[in-house]
C-alpha cells in the first residue's frame, strides 16, 4: 500500500495547488476549522457504503474515535461495509511505516509544535489514509474526514485530500454560564463536549457561582438547579473520550451574591448580602478553600478557575478603610494571592479573569514568582475593538504571566445573538492572542437575564472554534459560507442565507444604538411602547421597523425553503432555534408598528367622533374601534404573538436546560399578556361606550399615547 500511496500522492502533488493560509480562503468541500494545508482532489461515490478502518494493533483510543466516526456516518444513512473494494478511510498511527510513509507523501514530518494534536491525511486509489502522533491527533483527523464525507445515504461522497494539519493554540475552550438562570442538563452538557470536540476545541468550562453542588458548603447549590458531584464524574469520563478537559470555574471573589444572601455568610460579605467577599476576613479564605478542594476531586484536570472578575463592592463595605489607606489594586492583587496560595497543595494551574488585575501592569510584574508560575490569567473583552486587544494581554505577558484570551459569542441579552459583534470580536481578540502570545483561547457564552436559549449559540461556538485552531485572523466570510453545509449538511446555501438575514437584523437594531443598553434587545421585547421609555424607545426604532422585520421575515422563508429542499437536515434543533430567533425578531417589530398603528387609529377615532353629522366619514368610529380591538384586531395580534412565542420558548428551553428558572420568564410572558388583555377588556369598554352614548373616552385615559408625528389625522368622505 506504501507504494501505491507514493506513486498516487506524487502525481496528485503535481496536478493540484496547495492552500495554505486557513485564514484566507475557504476549502472545497467547506471544512470547520479550515486546515492549514490543503489539496483538493476527487470524489469517491459511497452509493455502495465506505469501510473505516484502524491498523492493528489499534489503539483504545483510536478505536473509540473510529467507532465515534462510524456512529456519526450511521446516523446520515451511509452504509458502513467491510468489503475491501469500498471507498475507504485508514487510520494509522505516524510511529508505524505506514504512518511515516503518509506524513512523507503528505510534505515533510509535522514540526515540533504539532505533535501533541496535529494530523496529516493524504489520498489512497479507493479513499484516504490519516495519521498522527497521538490519540488527539488521530480523533481530529477523523473529525476532518468526517466533513470530508458529504451528503447522506446513497449520494454520500469521499472527498479525497492531502492535507497537513495542527492548531495555531494549544488550548481552545468554550465557558458555559450555569448560573444565570439556565442550567444545562448533563445529556446537552454532553452534546455540548461532543460538538466542540468535533470542531477541535479541546477545553469546557462551567461557570458556577452557586450551581455545583459540594459536600463542604451544603448551602451553595439548590437541587434541581445545580450539577451534582455524580454529574460532575459523569461528565468528565464522557469529555474524556473526546479530549475534552473540563475545568470548573467556582467564583470565588465576586459573583457571589446567591451564595452570600445565607444569613451564614454574612461575617465574610464585604456588603450585606452583598456579591463580594470580604479579603480580610478569615472565613472568606475557608469557604474558598473548602469548594475547591471538592472541586479538585471531582474534576481532576490541570486546572482551576477561582472568577475573581468584576469585583465592583470591593472597598465599599468591610475593607473601605484598608482600600482607601493602601488602594484598591494592592487589596486585590494581595487577596488573590492568599487565594493561589491556599490552593497551591492542590497542583492545579489557577485562572483568573484579567479585568481587575490588568490596570496594575507594574504591581504584576512586582508580583512572587511562584504565584506567576501557579497562574494564568484570563484577558476578556466581548465586544470588538477596531485599536485591538494589545491593552488586555500585554500586562500580564510582560510581567511573566501566561493569558488566554476570551471574546464572547454576544448571546447574552439578546433575543437572538448578536453574530456581527460575536465574529468579529472573536476573530480580533483570537487573532491579538496570537500575536502577543497568549497559549488559548476561551470564548465565552453568558445568560446575564436568564433567557438565553442554548440551541441559538452554535454559530459563534463553531466559529470560536475554528479561531483558535486557525493561525492568524480566521476568515469571517469563509465562514459565513461554510458553516451550514458543515454543520446542517445544507448543501444549499440557504441556511447560511438565513443566518446572514438574522445577523443583518441584529446589526440593524446595534448599529443605530438600539437595544444596546443593560436590558439588550431581551429587553425590548419585553418594553410597553406605550410606556414612557417606550415611546422615546418607539421614536429610535421607529424608521427601523420595516427593514427589520422584513430580514427575519426571509430568515424564516429560506429556512422553510431549506427544510423542505433536505428533510435530513443534521442539527435539527438549532434549526428550529433560528426560526424561533427570526419569529422574535419580528414580532418585536411588529409590536411597534401596531402600538403606533392603534395610537393613529384611536386618535382618528376621536375625530371622526367629532365630526359634524352631516358629513358621513369612513371608515366610521365603529370600525376604528374594531381594528384596535375586536376579531383580528391589533390587541388580538399581540396577545396572541406573546401566547405562540410563550409556548416555543418553553419547549426551545426544555431541550436544553433544566427546568429550574424557566417559571420566571415564563411569568414575564403571563404578565405582559395579561398587560394587553387588561387592555382588550377597556377597549371592549369604550366600543361598548360608544354604542350607548356616541362618546370616547380621552386616550390618556386608556394609556394611549399620541400618535406618531404626520400620520394623523385627515378626514375623508
Amino acid at each position: 500500500m506504501s507504494r501505491r500511496l507514493g506513486f498516487l500522492i506524487a502525481a496528485f502533488a503535481l496536478a493540484l495547488p496547495v492552500l495554505t493560509s486557513s485564514a484566507q480562503a475557504q476549502t472545497n468541500p467547506p471544512l470547520v476549522p479550515i486546515p492549514r494545508e490543503y489539496h483538493p482532489g476527487n470524489g469517491l461515490p459511497l452509493g455502495a457504503g465506505i469501510r473505516i478502518d484502524c491498523e492493528q494493533p489499534c489503539d483504545a483510543q483510536d478505536a473509540f474515535a473510529v467507532a465515534d466516526l462510524k456512529s456519526t456516518l450511521a446516523t446520515r444513512g451511509i452504509q458502513l461495509t467491510e468489503v475491501l473494494s469500498a471507498p475507504h478511510i485508514f487510520v494509522v498511527r505516524s510511529s508505524s511505516a505506514m504512518g511515516k510513509q503518509i506524513y512523507q507523501e503528505a510534505g515533510s514530518p509535522l514540526p515540533a509544535a504539532a505533535h501533541a494534536e496535529g494530523y496529516a491525511i493524504v489520498p489512497d486509489k479507493d479513499g484516504i489514509a490519516l495519521t498522527a502522533d497521538t490519540a488527539a491527533g488521530i480523533f481530529y483527523a477523523l473529525q476532518t474526514a468526517r466533513q470530508l464525507v458529504t451528503g447522506d445515504g446513497a449520494s454520500a461522497v469521499l472527498h479525497m485530500a492531502t492535507i497537513r494539519d495542527w492548531p495555531a493554540m494549544p488550548i481552545r475552550g468554550l465557558h458555559d454560564d450555569l448560573s444565570r438562570g439556565p442550567v444545562d442538563t448533563l445529556e446537552f452538557q454532553k452534546k455540548i463536549v461532543r460538538t466542540i470536540a468535533a470542531y477541535k476545541a479541546n477545553l469546557y468550562s462551567p461557570y458556577f457561582e452557586s450551581t455545583q453542588q459540594y459536600a463542604s458548603n451544603p448551602l451553595a447549590g439548590v437541587p434541581g438547579a445545580s450539577m451534582t458531584a455524580a454529574d460532575a464524574r459523569e461528565l468528565v469520563a464522557y469529555a474524556a473520550q473526546y479530549h475534552v478537559t473540563i475545568v470548573p470555574e467556582q467564583e470565588a471573589f465576586g459573583h457571589l451574591r446567591h451564595m452570600l444572601i445565607w444569613e451564614k455568610y454574612q461575617s465574610m460579605a464585604e456588603t450585606p448580602h452583598g456579591a463580594v467577599l470580604a479579603p480580610g476576613e478569615p472565613g472568606s479564605i475557608q469557604l474558598i478553600d473548602g469548594m475547591f478542594k471538592d472541586l479538585a476531586t471531582l474534576y481532576p484536570g490541570p486546572y482551576l478557575h477561582i472568577g475573581g472578575d468584576e469585583t465592583a463592592d470591593l472597598g465599599v463595605g468591610r475593607t473601605r478603610a484598608d482600600v482607601d489607606a493602601r488602594g484598591i489594586d494592592t487589596v486585590y492583587l494581595e487577596f488573590l494571592q492568599k487565594i493561589v496560595k491556599d490552593l497551591q497543595p492542590l497542583h492545579r494551574k489557577i485562572l483568573f479573569w484579567g479585568d481587575i488585575a490588568q490596570n496594575a501592569p507594574e504591581q504584576l510584574k512586582a508580583l512572587p514568582q511562584s504565584f506567576k508560575d501557579q497562574t494564568i490569567a484570563v484577558a476578556w473583552g466581548y465586544s470588538p475593538n477596531p485599536r485591538g486587544f494589545e491593552k488586555q494581554i500585554r500586562p500580564f505577558t510582560d510581567a511573566g504571566i501566561s493569558v488566554w484570551v476570551s471574546p464572547a459569542i454576544n448571546n447574552y441579552r439578546q433575543i437572538w445573538p448578536n453574530q456581527q459583534q460575536a465574529l468579529d470580536d472573536i476573530m480580533e481578540f483570537t487573532r491579538d492572542g496570537q500575536q502577543f502570545g497568549a497559549a488559548g483561547q476561551l470564548n465565552t457564552l453568558w445568560d446575564d437575564d436568564g433567557e438565553s436559549l442554548a440551541n441559538m449559540n452554535w454559530y459563534g461556538i463553531l466559529f470560536g472554534a475554528a479561531a483558535g485552531w486557525q493561525a492568524g485572523a480566521s476568515s469571517i466570510p469563509a465562514f459565513q459560507q461554510s458553516y451550514a453545509q458543515v454543520f446542517n449538511g445544507d448543501s444549499s446555501g440557504l441556511l447560511n442565507q438565513a443566518q446572514n438575514e438574522l445577523t443583518a437584523a441584529m446589526s440593524l437594531l446595534h448599529d443605530n444604538k438600539i437595544g444596546t443598553d443593560s436590558e439588550g434587545t431581551d429587553g425590548l421585547f419585553w418594553l410597553d411602547p406605550w410606556s414612557h421609555d417606550g415611546q422615546n424607545v418607539a421614536a429610535k426604532i421607529r424608521p427601523f421597523l420595516s427593514p427589520l422585520r422584513l430580514h427575519a421575515e426571509r430568515a424564516i422563508e429560506l429556512i422553510q425553503q431549506a427544510r423542505l429542499a433536505n428533510p435530513n437536515l443534521r442539527e435539527a434543533d438549532a434549526i428550529d432555534a433560528m426560526d424561533f430567533g427570526a419569529r422574535r425578531i419580528d414580532f418585536l417589530g411588529l409590536k411597534f408598528q401596531a402600538c403606533d398603528e392603534m395610537a393613529s387609529g384611536y386618535a382618528r377615532a376621536q375625530a371622526t367622533a367629532l365630526a359634524p353629522a352631516t358629513r358621513k366619514v369612513r371608515p366610521g368610529v365603529y370600525s376604528l374601534l374594531s381594528d384596535i380591538n375586536g376579531v383580528n384586531g391589533r390587541l388580538q395580534d399581540l396577545t396572541y404573538g406573546y401566547s405562540q412565542l410563550r409556548d416555543m420558548y418553553e419547549q426551545e428551553w426544555l431541550r436544553s436546560y433544566r427546568p429550574a428558572n424557566l417559571r420566571p420568564v415564563l411569568e414575564h410572558f403571563d404578565y405582559t399578556i395579561n398587560i394587553w388583555q387588561a387592555r382588550i377588556d377597556k377597549l371592549t369598554a369604550v366600543r361598548h361606550q360608544w354604542g350607548a352614548s356616541h362618546t370616547l373616552p380621552g386616550s390618556t385615559d386608556l394609556g394611549i399615547p399620541a400618535p406618531p408625528p404626520g400620520t394623523c389625522c385627515q378626514l375623508e368622505q
